[in-house]
């Protein structure tokens, strides 16, 4: 079980509660599956979202995948916990990413703009901060994404 480092969040931002989201690191031929969504269609992320109450974390990314993809996790396993700002909100955020296979061909559906495959080299591709700073690292050290 891997954990990475937190990146500390600013004085005063949100409630004081972290934004808790559940995401999962897909990677075939030495790419990352990203997404972005509709509300900022330039920004792309990892699959998933947030966890309804009462809902555990891999059911949670199972609905996401299910809902943003059409597809199901296959051999969920964590890689980390990331703390950082979230792109979107720009409040604290907690974000559980699973790495995982999935289950067939992703397609982008409900509030999903695009998706791409990436190896985080590309020019003119923006990441979330989480994505960039920590979850790119985490995979390029286990030889996952091409260099």
């Amino acid at each position: 079980m891997t954990r990475h480092a937190a990146v500390p969040a600013p004085a005063g931002a949100g409630n004081g509660r972290p934004l808790v989201v559940v995401a999962a690191a897909v990677t075939r031929a030495g790419r990352l599956l990203v997404v972005s969504k509709q509300a900022a269609p330039d920004v792309f992320y990892l699959p998933g979202g947030k966890p309804d109450p009462g809902e555990q974390p891999l059911e949670a990314l199972s609905r996401e995948l299910d809902e943003e993809l059409g597809v199901r996790p296959v051999e969920p396993r964590l890689l980390a916990d990331v703390e950082a700002i979230a792109a979107l909100e720009r409040v604290p955020m907690r974000m559980t990413v699973y790495e995982a296979g999935i289950s067939q061909a992703p397609r982008p559906a409900a509030e999903l703009a695009d998706l791409r495959w990436i190896s985080g080299a590309e020019d003119g591709v923006e990441l979330a901060p989480a994505v960039r700073d920590h979850v790119l690292p985490l995979l390029r050290d286990r030889g996952l994404l091409a260099r």
